[in-house]
């Protein structure tokens, strides 16, 4: 009698709360319940055991039964994802009109499942949730307002968890189950060598995975080939022909071509052949290489502008592809819908030593999408600015972005530009040669070629801002030089430096704050030259900063303190004695004291 009631006093101890409350876990140890599983709370209703047949409890190993833990969910064991998931914001769409590689909440990549298609999601394309849980022997109403329900862990005690209202936690993590279909494809991947041979012919997968080649066919010599961006490789940057072209991966590449006889490579080399880039099919999926003669399964490349063949005319080659653009449309898993090409052609001169610099663009898009969306300019941030993209600008209705001057070798300013990177503080200056002109023009040209020859009127707040929406552009802050009225007439005030302000400022929620542009100042600073007609050469500087405003919002508090609510049973005058003396007394062991002695003169009184 006396060690059993020893035993029931552990236990009891065991249960009350130590005054202050275990901090959640960080970092469960083993999975918990899917969001499938979470089905809405029943607030302020009586929680039912699993044998009185309410739901059948989930077992979750790992979970700590002294206090609340946190428990982050993880994506459902059979990888799938909602479509198109419903996200405040989606971070990762800039390209307007074109699926962006691994951004699972992309509406133009069409998909169902984007793990099927995507190796991985970036970060805030997807959601998450976290559970909070306690032992279900502990719980006798449940008022939250927020889903809850009861799980079993693997010791076979159920918890009562509740789904948690974090907002910081919007990032999908994928716990790997083993099944039989993807169990070979694991075994062969981190798997050494068998005793068994396991060579067997594979079928091609059902569908293109971002990066993988695209296939072609010949239909001339029944020839299944690979799509081909040619890329520059060496000190020298020669055409390399095996280089493949990735599915749903835009890319421009350069190379260089050399000719020892151009006299017979001119038509007889297929690089230099127009005709080349485009007498076959582009196979829309993988899986039509099992049946060639089925056209529904290719595509033909259409050809936008004409272009001739190469010509040998006296000592000219005329007609040589100089450059080929592919534009590829594409509908998700269905693959690519539409492949058309263009050429830019040229004449080459023959003599030895003859060279050739050809360039090679391939861009994806979304299948049937209207002509404006295809030609919008990329974003900067969706909708905040991304550190590194183009600061937009707005003139009139057109939208470009915010440059700065740039030299040649010699120093003097070149016609190219530098784009103003958001985020970043530059710096740019060259040499303007003076022209022979009156000092009016004079002022306009240096004008322009301080900030560009348009003008910037407006800047995008947001880095998606659209130039037919307004609000969503805020006008310059800009200061002229001051001309003021001269004596000398020899003389011309100039100006000769541009310093662009920018203050910008994140909003949001601090898990996923957004920057965006609070104000822009254009600000010049002139000199003046006396006999500017004599000088020939004037220094131009350019000097860009950003300035952080961000206000810091006030620190949040700690997690909310469960309020117990017990039944009128035989532990429960200890647990509100106990709970009184460690609010009223912090630090006391008085109420423990009175609490041990109570018991064990209980306890002497039996044993006697």
């Amino acid at each position: 009698m006396c060690t059993s009631q020893l035993e029931l006093l552990q236990v009891f101890f065991l249960m009350l709360p130590g005054g202050v409350w275990p901090q959640p876990a960080s970092s469960p140890s083993a999975p918990v319940p899917t969001p499938s599983d979470a089905g809405p709370g029943s607030p302020g209703g009586t929680l039912q055991s699993s044998s009185e047949g309410s739901e059948t409890p989930w077992p979750v190993p790992g979970i700590s039964t002294l206090g609340p833990t946190a428990v982050t969910l993880s994506a459902p064991g059979n990888g799938t994802v909602h479509l198109l998931p419903a996200l405040p914001v989606c971070v990762c769409d800039l390209t307007p009109g074109t699926c962006d590689i691994n951004c699972c909440c992309d509406k133009d990549c069409y998909l169902l499942h984007p793990r099927t298609v995507f190796s991985f999601c970036l970060p805030g394309s997807v959601r998450s949730s976290s559970w909070m849980c306690v032992d279900n022997s502990l719980i006798f109403r449940s008022n939250s307002p927020f889903p809850s329900r009861v799980f079993m862990d693997s010791s076979g005690i159920k918890q009562f968890c509740v789904l948690a209202n974090n907002s910081k936690l919007n990032y999908f993590q994928k716990l790997q189950k083993v099944n039989a279909t993807h169990f070979e494809a694991l075994a062969t991947e981190f798997g050494g060598g068998s005793f068994t041979s396991t060579i067997q012919t594979q079928s091609p997968p059902p569908h293109y995975r971002a990066g993988d080649p695209i296939l072609t066919y010949f239909p001339e010599w029944s020839v299944i080939s690979l799509l081909r961006q040619p890329a520059g490789v060496g000190a020298g940057g020669f055409c390399a022909e095996s280089n493949p072209a990735g599915f749903l991966e835009s890319k421009s590449t350069t190379c260089a071509r050399f000719f020892k006889n151009l006299t017979s490579s001119c038509t007889s080399d297929p690089a230099l052949n127009a005709a080349s880039y485009y007498n076959f099919t582009v196979l829309k999926v993988p899986r039509g290489m099992t049946d060639l003669q089925n056209m529904k399964f290719q595509v033909p490349v259409t050809l936008v502008s004409q272009a001739g063949s190469p010509l040998l005319s006296g000592n000219t080659c005329q007609n040589v592809v100089s450059q080929v653009i592919y534009e590829i449309e594409t509908n998700g898993t269905l693959g690519i819908q539409k492949v058309s090409v263009s050429f830019g052609q040229t004449n080459l001169t023959i003599k030895p030593g003859t060279s050739l610099q050809q360039h090679f663009l391939i861009r994806f898009r979304a299948f049937q999408q209207n002509k404006a969306a295809s030609l919008t300019s990329l974003r900067s941030g969706n909708p905040g600015y991304i550190v590194g993209k183009p600061l937009l600008a707005l003139t009139g209705d057109i939208s470009h972005s915010i440059t700065l001057m740039k030299s040649k070798g010699d120093g003097i300013c070149s016609v190219k530009r530098h784009e103003v990177q958001f985020g970043v503080n530059a710096i740019s200056g060259c040499k303007f040669r003076l022209k022979k002109m009156d000092c009016s023009h004079l002022q306009q040209e240096i004008y322009e070629t301080l900030h560009g020859k348009t003008s910037p009127e407006h800047v995008a707040i947001f880095g998606n801002a659209d130039p037919a929406q307004k609000r969503e552009w805020m006008r310059i802050l800009s200061r002229n030089c001051s001309v003021s009225a001269m004596h000398c007439t020899s003389c011309c005030v100039i100006p000769v430096s541009l310093e662009i302000q920018v203050l910008w400022a994140y909003i949001g929620l601090q898990s996923n704050p957004q920057a965006h542009v609070s104000g822009t100042r254009f600000l010049y600073r002139c000199q003046s030259i006396k006999d500017y007609q004599q000088v020939t050469e004037v220094p131009l500087t350019t000097v860009v900063t950003f300035v952080d405003i961000t206000q810091k919002p006030e620190p949040p508090r700690g997690q909310p303190r469960i309020d117990w609510k017990l039944p009128f049973d035989f532990f429960f005058p200890f647990k509100v004695a106990f709970s009184r003396g460690v609010d009223s007394q912090k630090g006391s062991a008085s109420p423990v004291l009175i609490l041990c002695l109570l018991v064990l003169g209980v306890l002497k009184l039996d044993t006697m």
